[in-house]
């Protein structure tokens, strides 16, 4: 039997959730972000639903922007601890199929399986996510940059507003990317519908004359390492031949640091309550990190601005510590270092973890 990565995408997952408790709510277009006040400034988008994609709101819009374009549009708040519950429902469910399971986030997972019909087990996986009155999208691939880039296809099939999955590997909810369709599905495509290429990289391979995957697939290997370095130029040549990872890990992630941000609802002007939310934050994140007994190494402040521009310091602590006093400490001694001359949109604090 063949190894095939499948990579499983819970569909319009925060509102599905929703959806769940409140079913009249179904095909209505559903806003999720902030705390479900359109009003409420600063606030942005982490989910919408499909009807409400249709009026053009997107995650990561503001909420007052979402309501100008679908003012009649459902504002739910944020349910950090529901969506987690349903994510782990839905992991545990995956787990109970043959394969190893390898989660990337609430929504998203790898299942690597030994199968001779990797679309039979992905219509079962379907099937089964269904039944907890969820719905996913499923990519099946030869490797991780394949399987993720499939999803994208089966997400697509019989939705108006994306361009149909027809051809080679469709079918609803379920595409097939391989080496054997791969020139055929992406050597037109523009080269940011890559996994891995962002539209900077894209803008600097376009003045190379590389706008396509294919152009990228014919492109000198050599002619790349120049240009993006002897490491970012061979792994581009590697992505545009749809090469890609194919180990599945199922230990969980360890993260290697810890962060926190807020954007303000009114920029802070006041030195003292500048130092005032850097030492909150700083003290949330030490004494989540102490709870879970991780030790820090390196503190680091983000200031952004009501002009938007942003910049970071840091600073290494003396020595290993999870003392929360010594970490806010350090905190607002980096923030000292900060000419604040512009009233402050946003504030962050990050602690970098001893690796375990």
């Amino acid at each position: 039997m063949a190894r095939w990565l499948l990579h499983v995408d819970l569909d319009q997952f925060q509102a599905a959730v929703e959806f769940r408790r409140h079913p009249e709510l179904r095909g209505l277009p559903v806003i999720v972000g902030g705390h479900g006040d359109p009003t409420e400034p600063r606030k942005v988008v982490t989910c919408a639903s499909y009807p409400a994609r249709a009026f053009g709101v997107r995650a990561g819009m503001a909420l007052r922007s979402a309501q100008r374009k679908c003012p009649e549009g459902v504002f739910l708040p944020l349910d950090m601890a529901a969506y987690e519950e349903a994510s782990d429902e839905v992991m545990s469910l995956l787990r109970t199929f043959p394969g190893r399971v390898e989660v990337w986030g609430w929504d998203e997972a790898f299942l690597a399986a030994d199968t001779d019909n990797p679309e039979v087990l992905a219509h079962e996986i379907r099937a089964a996510i269904a039944r907890l009155h969820l719905t996913c999208s499923i990519g099946i691939g030869d490797n991780k940059l394949t399987a993720k880039l499939a999803t994208g296809f089966a997400k697509s099939s019989g939705k108006s507003s994306a361009e149909p999955a027809t051809g080679a590997g469709a079918a609803a909810g379920v595409f097939r990317l391989t080496a054997g369709n791969w020139g055929e599905v992406m050597a037109h495509r523009p080269t940011n519908a890559l996994w891995g290429i962002g539209n900077r990289i894209a803008a600097r391979l376009a003045d190379l004359g590389i706008d396509t995957v294919g152009d990228l697939m014919s492109a000198d290997r050599h002619r790349l390492a120049a240009e993006f370095g002897p490491n970012t130029g061979p792994y581009l040549w590697v992505l545009g031949h749809g090469k890609g990872d194919t180990d599945v890990t199922t230990e969980p992630r360890v993260p290697v640091g810890r962060s926190k941000s807020e954007t303000f609802p009114h920029d802070l002007t006041d030195p003292g309550e500048i130092r005032a939310q850097v030492a909150r934050l700083a003290t949330e994140v030490a004494e989540e990190m102490a709870a879970a007994g991780r030790v820090g190494t390196r503190v680091s402040v983000t200031v952004r601005t009501n002009t938007f521009y942003t910049r970071s310091k840091q600073e290494k602590l003396p020595e290993p510590t999870i003392d929360v006093a010594r970490i806010a400490e350090t905190a607002l001694h980096i923030i000292d270092r900060f000419e604040l001359d512009r009233p402050v949109r946003l504030l962050g604090v990050r602690l970098e973890l001893v690796p375990e």
